[in-house]
């Protein structure tokens, strides 16, 4: 395959409201940190993301923030080949809807097992309630890469992606991350 066709892949960034899911893919599509906070409806940005020397055509759906009541929409978890699940180091309930979200998508896929990076936000501010150890074991016990950030001083905000990309190709079979369409086999 021709090294200058563009691998799609679509990345949702899912968590709770207000932890900074917005500040973070802004931050990673137009450099810039925004200060006042309008809850997102929901928004797609694409960026063309070079990862270990394959060019990336990335559609990043930045979404509405999920709640425990809030039903994850089925078309978060279908044809998205990776995920960023953010949570606030300020906020440990936003921690916990972590877990929630990605059963949700689980079960959705109907896999084990997905692409995925756990992301502590806003590492900038005081008022901690998540210690590191938490998010990466929790990263750990879910097979996902797992990062702490913040939008505003552009810490590991790149990283996240490249982290997001690097599990899609982990987990896709022989690095064609395409949804499997059929198991059919042209001889």
């Amino acid at each position: 395959m021709p090294g200058d066709i563009l691998k799609k892949r679509k990345i949702a960034v899912l968590g709770s409201r207000s932890v900074g899911k917005s500040s973070l893919v802004v931050q990673y599509i137009e450099n810039h940190f925004v200060e006042s906070y309008y809850p997102t409806i929901e928004n797609t940005f694409s960026k063309s993301v070079n990862y270990k020397g394959i060019e990336y055509d990335c559609d990043i759906i930045d979404t509405a923030g999920q709640d425990e009541y809030s039903i994850l929409n089925s078309k978060h978890a279908i044809g998205i080949h990776g995920f960023v699940l953010v949570y606030s180091v300020t906020s440990r309930n936003s921690f916990e809807m972590i877990q929630i979200v990605y059963d949700k998508i689980i079960n959705f896929c109907g896999i084990k097992e997905i692409p995925c990076v756990i992301v502590g936000s806003k590492i900038d501010l005081q008022q901690r309630q998540v210690a590191p150890n938490e998010g990466e074991d929790l990263a750990k016990a879910n097979h996902a890469a797992w990062v702490e950030t913040s939008a505003k001083n552009n810490v590991n905000v790149g990283k996240v992606f490249e982290l997001c990309l690097a599990e899609i190709e982990r987990q896709s079979p022989s690095s064609k991350a395409e949804p499997p369409a059929s198991k059919c086999v042209i001889m």
